[in-house]
């Protein structure tokens, strides 16, 4: 019973806090379930007429609230199929209240204001200027009211409605008080308000882990950061697109499939403004999915994506809409990493696209984040949705990006994109956080690091798919107080390496080289020895006369130079069976020669090559080295895989010079100026 009390106490805690601070703008969450299911009215209108009529603790002050609730949605709620009935019963009483969304516009030619309404179907409507006056959210959008009509008609005035509106009260909340905000932010503590918040959006915080929680967090960043691009590709069930879809009025989520400039940026027949231009946030759901039907589509997102503006026809448009790309992983983030990058999901034409790709400020890690069970849906206490996503909505106004100037100045491989996309995050964290603006020097280096890690994530994969280019990954801090250097790392970039750690086996090497497709890729060849009559049997390698031509080569210097490396390798009595494996399925090399010349000697010797050794490099046969093309992405390569120890040709050490010196420094180079010096290296003997 002790330990029930011990996890009911802060809740106790934030509960009364909410209710001091608060009042009216929370509700209980299960409530929201229980109604859900029978008007299809939206949650964050539901979530307020709970707000008003249940915000006490006494059960049965809350079931008579409930009711309430329902016989409101019961009597007043219009839906569309029965608009017509609803105008009918209004002309035949005199008077009737309903439930509809309500948009006034200013009619400048009559100088008056005129409503319309969704679900009724009706517009034109004369509406007192008091109303968008007081509510100034019926002018940029609309609202959900509650709204008393009457009917009158006038022979005389034939050309006026006969609708008229008597009283309206709105049932969201029609403006947003921040500094109401900023001052109750002031009674929670950090891990309190992150409770608050978790719960706000349906979700339990008391069974979430501390990591958990922030990554649910960083979800919030594009509804409370202008022109903020986020991609989050994980299992299925995570909830990934909820947020975006239920909780926010001002998101849209397009379901994967073709969409098109005019429907997401601009309609130049109609000259009206697409989906960026209407709401905060657009997220695409599926990635794998998106498809344009124009050509210059994925052009004008990454315009768009880069500079928050596209120009269409003759003038340039600018928005602040936030871009969220959410899609499945189907592999396991170890295998994703070895064969691939973590944008296989994306279709092709982005998730190669290095340049689309830098322009993602922020990669949550889906996989970190656990499937959701019914228990992981609160029944407690948090804002009304709607009183959530406006304040955030308020927030997107400020900005708070050079809060860590004050404490920290970023390291020198973060270059203007990696820059502006850590500022965006940590911008974004402290209005979602410390709306206040009060917060310490430990709370600021928690967001940084963060931060740093959701763009590393992304410059980490970028370095994988376009080099050299993207070689600056090692993000790091400074504290401006005592000058101390920390980096930022990524979890999933540490175990699992190509290149296993440990002593191998003989016949047992590794290659790194140029694949046919122009990529550079890791090579696993395994050999085998048997007594038979000098037979060569090669597998793995496909039917490319180009690349089996290396293995042969090998085997022909082995009979014309055995003796040379030892009298003990026999061509004539053995059989040797060679597997090439390409390990990141990118295609095979055929710079095979060398590679294949050691793994056969090394069996034959039945001698273990060094570990973590990668063999850079080809020879001819007659024995000529030839030098490693691109070596600098080469040794990159090498590093991702796990390489320790690196065997390069001699002919190569002058491009050493090209190669930044770090790089140079992760290895033992081992340097060989002829095939036998090679296979002695490798299997170190001197």
């Amino acid at each position: 019973m002790s330990e029930f009390n011990e996890i009911d106490s802060p809740r106790k805690i934030i509960k009364e806090k909410l209710r001091k601070n608060f009042d009216g703008r929370v509700v209980r969450k299960d409530l929201t379930k229980k109604i859900k299911e029978g008007a299809n009215v939206p949650v964050y209108v539901l979530e307020f007429l709970l707000g008003q009529y249940c915000s006490s603790d006494d059960p049965g002050d809350i079931e008579a609230g409930v009711e309430s609730v329902k016989k409101i949605l019961a009597d007043n709620f219009v839906r569309p199929d029965e608009a017509q009935k609803i105008l009918s019963v209004l002309r035949q009483n005199g008077g009737h209240t309903v439930i509809d969304m309500i948009t006034v516009s200013l009619d400048i030619k009559h100088d008056c204001y005129l409503a319309e309404f969704s679900n009724l179907g009706i517009k034109g409507i004369p509406i007192s200027e008091e109303y968008p006056t007081q509510y100034d959210r019926l002018l940029c959008g609309g609202i959900w009211c509650i709204v008393r009509l009457e009917y009158e008609y006038i022979e005389e005035e034939k050309n006026d409605s006969p609708i008229h509106i008597q009283k309206l009260t709105p049932i969201q909340m029609p403006h947003v008080d921040i500094n109401e905000l900023k001052e109750g932010r002031k009674a929670f503590t950090k891990e309190e308000w992150i409770d608050v918040l978790l719960r706000s959006i349906g979700m339990e915080p008391d069974i979430l882990k501390y990591r958990e929680k922030w990554l649910l967090l960083t979800r919030m960043l594009p509804l409370i950061e202008n022109n903020f691009n986020l991609c989050e590709l994980g299992p299925r069930s995570t909830g990934k697109s909820h947020l975006y879809k239920e909780i926010s009025p001002n998101s849209i989520l397009v379901s994967g499939g073709q969409t098109t400039v005019a429907n997401l940026f601009y309609n130049m027949a109609r000259k009206t403004v697409g989906l960026v231009g209407l709401w905060d946030c657009v997220a695409f759901d599926e990635v794998a999915g998106i498809r344009f039907k124009d050509k210059d589509g994925i052009q004008i997102m990454k315009d768009y994506m880069a500079s928050g503006s596209f120009a269409r026809g003759k003038e340039e448009k600018a928005a602040t809409a936030s871009m969220v790309f959410v899609g499945n992983i189907n592999q396991s983030v170890e295998v994703l990493l070895k064969t691939s990058s973590l944008f296989d999901p994306f279709p092709p034409e982005m998730g190669t696209d290095t340049a689309f790709l830098d322009r993602m400020h922020c990669y949550i890690p889906g996989w970190e984040i656990p499937k959701f069970r019914p228990e992981h849906f609160t029944d407690d206490y948090g804002f009304i949705t709607d009183y959530l996503a406006e304040f955030i909505r308020e927030l997107r106004k400020e900005q708070h990006g050079d809060a860590l100037d004050k404490y920290f100045r970023l390291g020198k491989n973060l270059n203007q994109r990696d820059t502006v996309a850590v500022r965006k995050m940590v911008g974004g964290f402290v209005k979602l956080l410390y709306p206040n603006g009060e917060y310490s020097k430990e709370e600021i280096e928690e967001i940084l690091i963060i931060s740093l890690e959701m763009r590393r994530r992304v410059k980490e994969q970028l370095k994988k798919l376009g080099g050299m280019e993207f070689y600056d990954v090692n993000f790091s801090y400074i504290d401006n107080d005592s000058f101390e250097e920390h980096y930022v790392s990524v979890r999933e970039q540490g175990g699992g390496k190509l290149i296993p750690e440990g002593m191998g086996k003989p016949g047992c090497v590794y290659s790194v080289g140029r694949s046919v497709s122009g990529m550079i890729g890791c090579y696993r060849l395994e050999t085998q020895m048997m007594p038979g009559n000098g037979k060569l049997t090669l597998t793995g390698l496909g039917s490319s006369a180009e690349i089996k031509q290396g293995p042969n080569t090998a085997f022909n210097y082995i009979k014309a130079n055995g003796n040379s490396i030892s009298g003990r390798i026999s061509t004539t009595t053995k059989d040797y069976i060679v597997s090439y494996q390409d390990m990141q399925g990118i295609g095979m090399t055929p710079s095979l020669a060398l590679t294949t010349l050691v793994a056969l000697c090394s069996v034959a010797l039945n001698k273990t090559p060094l570990n973590s050794l990668a063999i850079l490099g080809d020879i001819t046969i007659g024995g000529t080295l030839i030098k490693v093309d691109n070596l600098a992405n080469t040794l990159q390569v090498c590093l991702d895989s796990g390489a320790k120890k690196v065997l390069l040709p001699m002919t190569s050490a002058m491009d050493l010079g090209s190669v930044p010196g770090d790089l140079v420094g992760a290895f033992s180079l081992i340097f060989y100026s002829s095939p036998e010096e090679a296979v002695f290296k490798a299997l170190g003997v001197e």
